[in-house]
């Protein structure tokens, strides 16, 4: 399994329209996304304009090609994109262990 992780700041005081627009976009447009495992959004306590996506795909290609590449990939952005302070930025890891 492959974790993503985005590191999305927003723009000052659109906290909660983000909230329900990441929401919302991970829910009924990346979910259904080959290879989707499932997701976990964190946002700043100190940081409240910063948010930590992390999205769990079965393989690399299932994000960088499937998804990057298909309509479902533009929807998602036009849903989160508006909010955005500046690009995200998105790195993949894989897992080296784990607690029980």
């Amino acid at each position: 399994m492959i974790l993503e992780l985005a590191d999305i700041q927003i723009q000052a005081g659109k906290q909660a329209e983000f909230d329900a627009a990441i929401v919302r976009g991970v829910e009924t447009v990346i979910s259904k996304a080959q290879g989707f495992c499932g997701y976990k959004i964190n946002k700043g306590m100190e940081s409240p304009e910063r948010y930590v996506l992390m999205i769990f795909w079965e393989t690399l290609e299932n994000h960088t090609v499937d998804f990057r590449n298909s309509p479902a990939f533009t929807e998602w952005r036009n849903m989160v994109g508006p909010y955005f302070a500046a690009p995200p930025k998105v790195e993949h890891f894989e897992l080296l262990a784990r607690s029980a």
